[in-house]
Order: structure tokens, then sequence, then C-alpha cells
């Protein structure tokens, strides 16, 4: 038996990374992603990372903010422990020499965004934060981690219900296995799903589905966190505009300049992302065009240089004080249901980042909370794996799924169905016809040595709209990023506490004691 654990990472943004710089280096750690290195949302993260880092601030009102947030959908002791462990990753990042913006007292320097009671959002390169957090995290990388590119992960190797290792694709389309004694899933959410959407083109929910076809547990689908202000154009979105805008008071308005989240929310254009999406999403209904003024941010390109340079390319002059936004998918809350570790419910199988399901963001996500998950789940299952047993070198006989069912239509119209009716509003009719579409479309069986890895993505994709589209028809009310607007109230006592949960073919709905709890004050 070899003292040597191997770990395969799926995925390679901020919370793959955290685990690789916190895992010892008796291990060995293959990080596998599909494209280029920096495919990633993390690389694409403008706004920054909440910790509650002023000396005004407090664990405790980070804590509540997050819960207030996500709709008493939260599980409240994982918001807890990864609001503090959290901080103090962040605390040793500046330590060691993170290049996050400061201010004239060399301190770092600390923005506000929606539903944040607080200044607490540590920002990098202006609007980069992702980008600099990610490429300073992979300088710090050791020698025993080892980066491939373009090796396309398709499938688990699931042996005795154990996961043993992965099937993945080379550039030429060859199927190869390779065996593990942990496989780590930090794959993204699938913002693909969505006509308008933030996300980086590879994230199309591969690692949800994968994770689904060897048992393990997929919950709270139905919570689709869409971004309130995607600089769009002639009804295409070019790239996100930060919330951190907001949070340097610009605000929306309509085509007269009627500030349209007037009398809406207490915290006005800084309500919970739901709130202004479902508000823009409103008065786009009613025929009204949408833009975020930004008159009153002095020196907008040295604050905001990449969002000043989307503008640029697009076409629209930021001196205009001017940005027409639309709602877009954003954040999968839900995902692969992991304990506090990264576990899943297959044995030596992880998952962190948003392809995970911890509980931190209950119904929405509280705006630069993801970040800091991911930093804090990809540390904690590293840990969690040094205390694994090593697999028996003696590796069975490996099966892999050799026949893939790939549905006879385009990417463009699943995005199209699911946009109609799945987006920011729902209801039972829309979804019911989607449901009826999803299972209607003819599909070809093609073998996996032939099948492209544009199949690979729209069957995953479809698998999963469809169990997106179930959670939504199942939960009769509206909870943070589901609104039903058949169902357009809270329903507490039916509700509370409750989560709908799909494993192998089936779906059921549970009970799960630690969400919506009532919150104890921790000092």
């Amino acid at each position: 038996m070899s003292s040597i654990k191997k770990v395969i990472v799926v995925g390679s943004g901020i919370a793959a990374l955290s685990f690789a710089n916190t895992i010892s280096d008796n291990c060995q750690v293959i990080i596998m992603t599909k494209k280029q290195f920096s495919s990633s949302n993390s690389m694409l993260a403008q706004g920054g990372i909440a910790a509650a880092f002023s000396a005004h601030d407090s664990v405790d009102q980070h804590v509540q903010d997050t819960l207030a947030a996500g709709c008493d959908h939260n599980d409240d002791k994982t918001v807890e422990e990864i609001v503090r462990l959290g901080k103090n990753l962040v605390d040793q990042l500046v330590e060691e020499g993170c290049p996050f913006d400061r201010n004239e007292a060399g301190m770092p320097q600390l923005g506000k965004e929606g539903a944040h009671t607080f200044h607490r959002i540590l920002h990098a390169g202006g609007d980069q934060t992702g980008k600099t957090v990610v490429q300073f995290l992979k300088g710090k990388l050791g020698s025993h981690i080892h980066v491939y590119e373009n090796h396309h992960v398709i499938d688990l190797l699931i042996h005795e219900g154990t996961c043993i290792g992965v099937v993945w694709k080379d550039e030429e389309g060859h199927v190869h296995t390779m065996t593990a004694d942990a496989v780590v899933l930090s794959t993204g959410g699938c913002g693909s799903l969505y006509e308008i959407n933030t996300n980086d083109p590879s994230v199309t929910g591969d690692g949800l589905m994968m994770a689904y076809r060897a048992g393990a547990q997929l919950v709270d689908l139905e919570f689709v966190q869409f971004h309130p202000t995607l600089l769009t154009i002639a009804g295409k979105a070019v790239g996100l505009v930060s919330e951190a805008v907001r949070g340097e008071d610009a605000y929306l308005e309509d085509e007269s300049g009627r500030r349209i989240m007037k009398g809406i929310h207490p915290l006005g254009d800084l309500a919970p992302r739901d709130v202004v999406a479902r508000t823009i999403f409103h008065e786009q209904q009613l025929g009204h065009s949408i833009d975020l003024n930004i008159q009153d941010i002095p020196h907008f390109s040295a604050r905001f240089p990449a969002i000043d340079a989307m503008c640029q390319r697009a076409g629209v002059d930021t001196a205009s004080g001017r940005l027409p936004v639309s709602p877009g998918m954003h954040f999968l809350m839900g995902g692969i249901k992991v304990n506090e570790h990264g576990e899943t419910t297959v044995p030596s199988l992880f998952a962190i980042g948003e392809a995970a399901c911890t509980g931190l963001h209950g119904a929405n996500r509280l705006a630069s909370n993801s970040l800091l998950e991911g930093l804090v789940l990809g540390s904690k299952a590293a840990r969690r794996i040094e205390q694994l047993a090593v697999h028996q070198e003696t590796i069975p006989s490996l099966s892999i799924q050799e026949i893939w069912s790939v549905p006879a239509m385009s990417e463009a119209q699943l995005r199209q169905w699911m946009t109609a009716y799945a987006a920011i509003v729902r209801d039972e009719k829309g979804l019911q016809t989607l449901l009826h579409e999803l299972e209607h479309v003819s599909f070809q069986q093609t073998n996996v040595k032939n099948i492209t890895n544009e199949q690979i993505e729209l069957s995953n994709q479809w698998a999963l709209a469809s169990c997106i589209a179930k959670s939504a028809l199942l939960r009769t009310e509206s909870r943070g990023g589901h609104y039903r607007k058949d169902y357009p109230k809270r329903h507490d006592a039916l509700w509370q506490g409750k989560q709908i949960v799909h494993e192998q073919g089936q779906i059921h709905i549970i009970k799960n004691e630690r969400i919506g709890a009532k919150w104890n004050v921790y000092s």
C-alpha cells in the first residue's frame, strides 16, 4: 500500500486553489480543468470577499445579514462557522500580501454591497477581485500540485459505492480513466442554462450531474439567483456590472429618471438581489428600459477599470452616466449536498465552491459570500481528506458509462425554455410546459468514444434542467431566488426547514432541523 495519498480536483476556481494550498505535501493533487486554468467563475468575480474586517463590524452581524438575505432557509450552524473561519482566512490572505485595495492609511479598503449592514467587502484591482485572488493563490501552489488543462472530466468511477476516480477525455476525444483516493468536484454551477448569465461558458452543470449519476444527493435546485445588473445591449448581456457600483451610490432608474427601487425595500438600491432583480423584471415587463445611474461616482473609470473597459468595448460611454442593465442568472444556491467538510453522500467524493450546497446561502446568496465559502470549504475538505485512509493499489476491473443519451435540440433552445419558464418569475403552468417540452425531446444513444464535449455538456444540462423544473414545481411558495407568482407569499408552516432532494432518479422532500432554526447570538 502506498503512503502517498492521491486526490483529483475537478475545476480550477478559488475553492480548488484553497484546497490545493491547504493540503499537505504528502498528498499528490491532480487539478483537471476542461478548458484553460483561467476558465472559471472565480476569475470573473468583480465584487469581492465579505469579511467582518472592520473594528466596527462583527462576525455575528455578518451572520445576521447572511441569514436575513437567505430568507430563513440557511443552515444556521454552517453560516456561523463559515463566516467565522472565513474571516480568519481573509486575515491570513491580507498578512500574506494578497494585493487587496487599500486606503490612505494602508488598510484594506472596505466596500458595501446589497443587504450588508456594514462596509465589509474587500476588493482587489478595483473590480477584479476574483482574478487577483486566483492568481495570488496559483502563485503559491507547491510542487505536489499538478495542473492539467483541457482535461474534460465526464464521469466518476464508482466501485462498491465508493468514488475511486474519474473518466476524462483529452483534446483528441480519447477516453481515459484515472484512479485516486478521493475526488473533489469544484466545477461551479449552471449559468449556461439561461440566455442571460454572468458565468464562464465552461460552467455547464457537469459536476452536479456527475455526482447525481454516482448516487450523491442534489438539493435546493429551485433557488437560482439572478444578478440585477448585467450590462445589456440590444437584449444581449455584455457582462456583469458589480453590485459594488450601487454600493458607491449608483442607483436604478427608468427612461424618465424615476428611481425604481424607491418605496420597494428599506435598503433601496442595495436591497437583496432577488428583490432588485424582480423589480427590474417587473418594470421591463411594463415596457420600461432600466439604466444604472453612475453620475454620483467620482473617477468611475479608476474605481471600476474592468467595468469601464467592458463598457468601452460595448460602445457604452460611461461619461454619459447611464448604463443599460438587465438581470441575468448569476449563482445557484443549491447543488451537491455536502456536510461541513465538503463530503457528499458518496464516500471519497467531495464537492466545494458553487457546485456544493453547504446551507450557507439559503434561498438567496448574500453578496460576496461565494468567494468566502470557496476559501473555507476548500480548506476544510483538504483537512478532512488528509485524515482518510489510502485506497488499496489493486484496483478492480473498471466499468464506465458506455452509452449516453444526447437530446435532439440545441443549447440555445434549452436556454430559451429555461429563461421563459424557470427564471426570475415562475408559475405552475409555465413549469409544467417546461417539463413537458424537456420530457418529449427525442434523443439519440451515443457511445462514449464518439460523443463530443458539446454533446456531453448538452446531455448534462438537459438532465439538470429537468431537476430544476421539478424542484421549482414542488415548492409551492415564494422564497428568495424562487418566486412563484401563483404562490407569491412564503408558507412557513408548510415549507420551513424543508429541502427538495434529488437522488438516483427519485425526488423527495426532507426536513432539515438545522435550517431556519432560532438563531442564538454568538459573542
